[in-house]
């Protein structure tokens, strides 16, 4: 293969045209994400592929894993569960927090399957949904010295009789502890004991192809359960490729890893890509980025695993930017953040501190991860960036018939994706050919509608505006709206609800909700919150807030108006933000173009300090000066 060919130069917004003169098909990318591993252990067999903490107070005590040593547990695990009868169309489910054994297990359920994370946050509920819809039969959790509550979770899913076969794992470092035994009629076994009969030379089932179903990624909806969004091997190494055709990185660099690996970033960003070029990855215990203890080792730890790229959301360098920069950082040369709005003062904060630039991203799991970046040095001003090679964005206006009109340089419309990335549907069933998949409304001849406003520039810079769909997406986790809607108006009292997110300096995002009452209601809000938290899936989706109105507001046609709401949130959270600051006057929050926008009144010449506030929070603002005038006499 040719290392031009499968590295093109890719340090410049304009090489992104360059590059495409080659057709995807040409680049030699490998047909799965089990090629890729297999590529990687023979071509780096002895390099440390994984280093994975066992927690953040053993930050120098990683286990590490060679390329051949990952792929030797990939194979054995794959093999086992092709021997318990997981076929190629056969979703496996994971339900655990981040540790060695998870890594491996997220392969080979590609290998043998396809890989369905779920996130171990979610209610019993939702998880059993989640399981349903993905026609996941074998569940591999956490075991009770990794995470007792997840245990418990998987064996009572299994006395029900959702799955046939619960596969535990152990914390990093250390094996099974309890006996093989069984929940209801599901057989219960530690993984890796139970794997380590099996062979570890290579795959002895079919192997996947480019357009077989490698992940099942479940993503904020608009109503109940999240969805389930299929990606393709195609999808995953195209996508992976993408973020690995960078001039920053080379094969010594080494990435670290916080995110959990239900989320499609941890897969994308810091399994798939680095096995590209044959990198290393240290991984942080099982809290990963939650770890409080994490942030006080942070920066030795970067000097000591001489870290050269790291991804998080912009609560984690926020965070970051407040910790003392106590050890040798010069080996840090790429910090990715996306999935929520960076706020100015969170970049000048981090990048103060460290001297290293963020580049931003932005995707969403419906276009398998990454389709936005920035590039040092060419830097826009309220730009994300410009689009990965061989992907197509642009704007479309939305006539009163729904169809999609171009809408041409520098107009803000609803942003649309193509490209090898777009996923094929969402799960909506299982059939005997394996999942039906429908994109319900999302695609159109290829274009992936991503529910977001904004605008692509005459250079190609992409522009956020605001967001048509609904969700809440607090610390990079998006909140299904009406998981709350829904848990308020089970209340007796509530008759109308609607619940948007409120920004947040810590956060990007946290939820609010405003209720209508019946006549003569007496709850309270307090009321309400307590009634909420107690139905919601999980402790994150809880409403910080509950404002009771007259009436919800409704467009024209009588169909909800959330974004007066997001409005009204902004406003009351700009107010409190503010508030006590003797030079500010009014706060405002209006709607342009669909785009919140922010206007604070104030003293001429008395801003600064009301400029640094605002640029704590992700959300678009001016000040206007008002003028000191003499009283009437």
């Amino acid at each position: 293969m040719n290392g031009m060919t499968l590295w093109p130069q890719c340090s410049r917004p304009q090489d992104v045209v360059e590059i495409e003169m080659i057709p995807l098909s040409e680049r030699g990318l490998p047909a799965s994400t089990y090629e890729l591993l297999c590529r990687a252990a023979r071509r780096w067999p002895d390099r440390t592929a994984a280093a994975v903490l066992p927690n953040a107070e053993r930050w120098q005590e990683p286990v590490r894993l060679t390329f051949t040593e990952l792929l030797a547990d990939v194979n054995r695990i794959a093999n086992l569960l092709a021997e318990i009868g997981v076929g190629r169309h056969d979703a496996v489910a994971l339900l655990s927090p981040n540790c060695q054994e998870l890594i491996s297990a997220t392969l080979a359920a590609q290998v043998a399957g396809v890989v369905a994370p779920i996130n171990p946050g979610l209610s019993q509920d939702h998880i059993a949904e989640l399981l349903q819809r993905s026609g996941a039969r074998v569940l591999v959790a956490a075991g009770p010295d990794l995470d007792p509550a997840v245990t418990e979770a998987a064996l009572t899913l299994a006395r029900k009789g959702l799955v046939d076969c619960v596969l535990l794992m152990s914390p990093t470092g250390q094996g099974p502890s309890g006996p093989v035994t069984t929940a209801g009629h599901a057989s219960v076994d530690y993984l890796m004991r139970r794997a380590a009969g099996s062979s570890s030379e290579r795959f002895h089932g079919d192997l996947p192809g480019t357009d077989d179903l490698a992940s099942l990624f479940h993503t904020g909806g608009t109503t109940g359960t999240p969805k389930l969004a299929a990606h393709t091997h195609a999808n995953e190494v195209a996508d992976a490729w993408m973020v690995a055709a960078n001039d920053l990185l080379d094969e010594d660099a080494v990435y670290f890893a916080g995110l959990p690996l239900f989320h499609v970033n941890a897969l994308v960003v810091t399994v798939l890509a680095p096995l590209f070029k044959g990198q290393s990855v240290v991984w942080a215990g099982p809290l990963g980025y939650r770890e409080p203890a994490l942030y006080g080792v942070f920066w030795k730890l970067v000097q000591h695993h001489r870290i050269a790229a790291m991804s998080a959301v912009p609560t984690v360098y926020a965070t970051l930017a407040m910790c003392s920069v106590n050890a040798d950082t010069s080996s840090l040369r790429q910090a990715m953040v996306g999935a929520s709005p960076l706020p100015a003062a969170v970049r000048a904060g981090f990048e103060g501190a460290t001297g290293v630039a963020l580049i931003e991203g932005y995707g969403l799991t419906e276009a398998t991860c990454v389709s936005v970046r920035s590039f040092p040095g060419a830097a826009r001003t309220g730009s994300l960036g410009c689009r990965l090679p061989y992907q197509e964005i642009k704007a479309v206006l939305v006539d009163d018939a729904g169809q999609w009109h171009d809408a041409g340089p520098d107009i803000s419309g609803l942003l649309v994706i193509k490209g090898p990335t777009v996923f094929p549907g969402y799960v909506v069933g299982n059939g005997p050919g394996g999942h039906l998949l429908d994109g319900l409304g999302k695609l159109r001849a290829g274009w992936l509608d991503t529910g977001d406003l904004g605008r692509v520039d005459e250079d190609g810079f992409v522009h956020l505006t605001g967001r048509a769909k609904d969700l809440i997406i607090r610390g990079g986790h998006n909140i299904d709206p009406a998981i709350i809607e829904d848990a308020l108006l089970t209340h007796p009292e509530v008759t109308g609800a609607a619940a948007v997110g409120r920004p947040d300096r810590h956060a990007g995002e946290v939820p609010v909700a405003y209720v209508t009452l019946a006549a003569g209601a007496a709850t309270t809000t307090e009321e309400l919150i307590q009634w909420a938290d107690a139905r919601v899936a999980e402790r994150a989706s809880s409403p910080k807030s509950v404002t009771v109105l007259g009436q919800l507001p409704v467009t024209a046609v009588g169909k909800p108006y959330k974004l007066a709401l997001r409005a009204d949130a902004t406003r009351l959270a700009m107010s409190e933000a503010l508030q006590g600051m003797p030079t500010v006057h009014a706060v405002e929050a209006d709607i342009k173009d669909g785009t919140i926008v922010v206007t604070v009144s104030v003293d001429e010449a008395s801003d600064a300090a009301v400029q640094s506030a605002l640029n704590e929070y992700g959300v678009q603002w001016r000040i206007t000066r008002r003028l000191t005038v003499e009283a009437d006499r």
